[in-house]
């Protein structure tokens, strides 16, 4: 009995593989001048949030001092 819920296991690890296969044959992979454009984007916006939310720390810092 063992034997055959591990043939199960191998066979349904092989189905998961070849979907897994067949889906990534159908994904639109960006171009290389897309990849750069988007990855800039993404660095931009991680940049821009970390100034603003630099920048509010420092600002309650600063009340929260004033206030103790």
């Amino acid at each position: 009995m063992a034997k055959r819920s591990k043939g199960r296991l191998g066979q349904t690890i092989i189905d998961y593989l070849k979907g897994t296969r067949a889906e990534l044959r159908r994904v639109n992979w960006p171009d290389r001048q897309e990849a750069t454009r988007l990855t800039i984007i993404v660095l931009v916006a991680t940049f821009s949030m970390a100034l603003l939310l630099g920048l509010m720390d420092f600002i309650f810092a600063k009340l929260f001092g004033l206030i103790i």
